[in-house]
């Protein structure tokens, strides 16, 4: 996989800066209910597309995955039946964990958020799962927030601030 030379700097006070090219999203229960991407995911991640190599991970349940971000600039990465949360956390390994940005909700989400350099849980229709929400950096109540921080970073700054 190779990635593009293009970042997003995240800058906190009292912690190390993230310097990131990999946007890792789970799909179905983050950008998607029921397989139907959710109403402005689809503006964030063509705005982002610009900025940050994007990653759609997913088992897609209800096959519509591919159907609704074939026009935006990502890799779609279907999962094998088993061992999903391992698949997750070996991508953000092969991306290079220390720079990547990893948004997710259900439990097979957690080691992804965990190994990333910053994990963002999103708590939407299908909620999330405890172990997840406990391994991630941020939590956020829609999948709109996460992205609209990636287009403005200096809301992450605030946040983490120490």
């Amino acid at each position: 996989m190779q990635k593009k030379a293009i970042m997003i700097q995240i800058n906190i006070p009292g912690s190390e800066s993230i310097n990131t090219g990999s946007l890792v999203c789970d799909y179905n229960g983050t950008l998607a209910t029921d397989g139907t991407l959710i109403p402005g995911v689809y503006d964030l991640l063509k705005s982002l597309e610009k900025e940050i190599e994007i990653y759609i991970i997913t088992a897609d349940t209800f096959g519509k995955a591919r159907e609704y971000i074939k026009e935006i600039h990502c890799q779609l990465i279907k999962l094998r039946k088993g061992d999903e949360q391992l698949q997750k956390a070996e991508l953000i390994e092969k991306l290079g964990a220390e720079s990547v940005i990893a948004i997710g909700n259900g439990s097979n989400d957690a080691l992804m958020l965990k190994n990333a350099a910053l994990g963002i849980v999103v708590v939407q229709k299908e909620g999330a799962a405890t172990e997840t929400l406990l391994n991630s950096d941020i939590i956020c109540t829609n999948i709109i927030d996460p992205l609209d921080l990636l287009v403005n970073p200096l809301r992450i700054t605030a946040t983490l601030r120490k």
